[in-house]
Formats: structure tokens, sequence, C-alpha cells
């Protein structure tokens, strides 16, 4: 592993750290305004953009390249870092769905997603990485 992509996916961790405390913060408690509404949705984009290029990096330290978001999480699946890749492929297309959303209904569904599903992703993704830190 080189150091430079070591220390890469270090500094990326630590962003994404930043971002997933946020959302970590905020997601348990009542989200009752557009306002709230939109914040979480906004730490979802955030969280998911930083995992997934994290998970890139990371493979690169590891010796593999990943071109895509779909590909680094294809191959973070293949290779143990995230343990449920449909969950991971549903974040994806829920995050790139976001710059969409007009119906409060979808938008609704969105914060349970996030916080039944893709929240707890993120948290088993920031579980096993500070364990190599």
């Amino acid at each position: 592993m080189s150091e430079k992509k070591e220390l890469r996916w270090r500094q990326r961790f630590e962003n994404f750290h930043k971002s997933y405390a946020l959302l970590d913060q905020y997601i348990q408690k009542p989200i009752e305004t557009e306002l709230e509404r939109a914040g979480i949705v906004q730490f979802f984009e955030t969280t998911f953009e930083l995992s997934w290029k994290l998970m890139k990096d990371y493979l690169e330290a590891q010796g593999t390249i990943a071109r895509s978001p779909r590909e680094a999480i294809k191959l973070s699946f293949q290779c143990g870092l995230i343990d449920d890749g449909y969950v991971w492929i549903d974040a994806l297309s829920s995050r790139n769905q976001t710059v969409h959303l007009y119906d409060e209904k979808v938008v609704a569904k969105l914060i349970i997603d996030i916080a039944q599903v893709y929240y707890p992703a993120f948290k088993k993704l920031y579980e096993k990485l500070i364990k190599e830190l």
C-alpha cells in the first residue's frame, strides 16, 4: 500500500466522519419542518458522496481501482468493506434522485429510508473503518 494512497483514504475518512457526525446528531430527532427535511436530505447527500469516495480511496490504497460510485460499491461489497451491496446501490439511486425532489410524499419516504436504511449502512462503514485508523 503506498503511503500517499494510505494517507488519502485516511483524510477522506476525516471528512466522512464530520458529515456522518452531523447526520448522526440530527437523524434521531423529530423532523417536522421543511427546513429540517431539507437539512436531513443535504446531510444524506454529503455523507453518501463522501462514503463512496472513501470506498474508492480505500480500495485504491489496497491496489484496486474503482472508476465510478457503482463500481466502488460493487468492489467494496466484494472485499467485505460493506455488508449489503443492494442497500448501497439503492442509496446511490436515492442520491441521484434528490435533485428532483418536488413531491412531499417522495421526500417523506426518503427521510424514512435515510433513517432506517441508509444511516445504519453509513454507521457500519464508519465503525468498520474507525477500527483501521
